[in-house]
């Protein structure tokens, strides 16, 4: 049942039936697996990318007893899982079930939520609330088995970085309310915030009715004219129009120590630490780096949060701020983190650099583009560099970053911001001119 199946294939167990678009949902997930060069590839969505240590385990004993044993972090807070054997069969689904990672095998590709990381930690408000009632939500609809697997919502604590993605349906905690989203539209809903996950769900089915004779997959796709009507059906149904305009730049958590208000303390002058965030290089961990992520979420808050950014906050806590500035229990933590090789402070060369799969893994890929990123690490850049090894450029940011894409005549080097592509360069087959360029073009 899980074995490796063909791109256009529809997944056995979906309960939303044949999808009316032409030539089926390609997106992987735990129940169909996309072939790739190192193997099958299964992608395990993790809804607001949050994981207790128990579940964490779970996906390590999956990798390591099925896969490659590492565990890769997407541009949307979930996990892939390669190197799988194409015969593993029913052994995947049935760990990850046991685990409570696979809900509904119906949506289990439907369920594409990303949420503010830092959300309740930095002084923003939780997204906890609803986090779990919109997966509930989409997992309780029947309509919604049949979203594909590249709709997103996103949960945005008021911070405007999740806000700043670019998905389908947006919630946006502002005060007692929220605010709702549909697409890239300036034009947001006002409600009150108990009723933000309902209308959300709402959102994305008339999105399902809209796209069902456009042959859309998400909002951005729809005709003009239908994505116009699909944002006044969804405002007959909300509440008053607020003019806000989505955030041009999504910005990671810091990697270090995550502090707010100490409330433990009269004084509001007083900070704690509640989290601490590491960045993850190339998105790609070893078993013993995952393995101490969870000893140290366990030992601290039992909670792992995985970041669209390819990072992971660890929440606390983990006790007031010293005159220092630092917390004792955060600081070894960060330390042996560290000592891992993840990225725990804004000084790390690794800080802001992230790669596609690359070759050997995808047969797309015209290089090895991870090896060409790690061989061009230089000084920290003012902006991030994003390495693809081919035209798709699979995984990349969303607002300014620098783009390296492999192409037949070379690596093209350009200033993305937005929609807006500046002039290109193209180094030819000189590993030390293109670092160089590279790292000019982040300066």
């Amino acid at each position: 049942m899980l074995a490796a199946m063909p791109d256009s294939a529809p997944s056995p167990l979906s309960a939303g039936g044949t999808s009316p678009r032409d030539g089926g949902d390609a997106c992987p997930g735990t129940l169909r697996l996309h072939r790739a060069d190192d193997g099958a590839l299964a992608r395990v969505r993790i809804p607001g990318g949050v994981l207790s240590a128990d579940r964490a385990d779970a996906l390590l004993a999956v990798a390591g007893r099925f896969g490659d044993g590492e565990l890769h972090l997407t541009s949307r807070g979930n996990v892939q899982l390669r190197g799988l054997d194409a015969e593993c069969g029913g052994g995947p689904a049935e760990l990850l079930g046991a685990a409570g990672l696979l809900p509904s095998a119906a949506h289990e590709r439907a369920r594409n939520i990303v949420a503010s990381p830092l959300a309740g930690l930095d002084g923003s408000p939780s997204v906890g609330g609803w986090l779990s009632e919109l997966d509930s939500l989409v997992c309780g609809s029947a309509a919604a088995a049949a979203l594909s697997g590249r709709f997103l919502f996103a949960l945005d604590s008021g911070r405007g970085d999740v806000d700043a993605l670019g998905a389908d349906v947006t919630l946006i905690a502002e005060g007692g309310d929220c605010l709702l989203r549909v697409g890239a539209a300036d034009e947001v809903f006002r409600l009150p915030s108990a009723d933000g996950p309902r209308a959300a769900l709402l959102a994305a089915e008339l999105f399902l009715r809209a796209a069902q004779d456009s042959g859309a997959w998400r909002v951005k796709d729809l005709p003009d004219d239908v994505r116009t009507a699909l944002v006044r059906a969804v405002g007959a149904t909300a509440g008053p129009v607020v003019h806000r305009p989505r955030p041009r730049t999504a910005k990671a958590p810091a990697p270090g120590p995550v502090t707010a208000p100490d409330s433990s303390t009269p004084a509001t002058t007083t900070t704690a630490v509640t989290a601490i965030s590491v960045g993850v290089p190339l998105g790609r961990l070893a078993p013993a780096q995952w393995r101490l992520l969870t000893e140290t979420a366990r030992r601290y808050g039992n909670e792992l949060r995985l970041t669209p950014w390819r990072g992971i906050v660890v929440p606390g806590p983990f006790g007031p701020t010293g005159q220092s500035g630092r917390s004792g229990r955060a600081a070894e933590a960060l330390d042996a983190l560290a000592a891992a090789g993840l990225i725990t402070g804004p000084d790390s060369p690794w800080t802001g650099v992230g790669a596609c799969i690359g070759h050997p893994g995808c047969a797309k890929s015209l290089s090895d583009v991870r090896a060409e990123a790690g061989a061009a690490v230089g000084p920290v850049g003012r902006l991030p560099v994003y390495w693809s090894g081919c035209e798709r450029r699979c995984g990349h940011p969303h607002g300014e970053w620098i783009d390296v894409v492999v192409t037949p005549g070379g690596h093209r080097i350009s200033h993305v911001r937005g929609e807006h592509r500046d002039p290109r360069t193209v180094v030819r087959n000189d590993p030390a001119a293109l670092a160089s360029a590279v790292s000019e073009a982040r300066a």
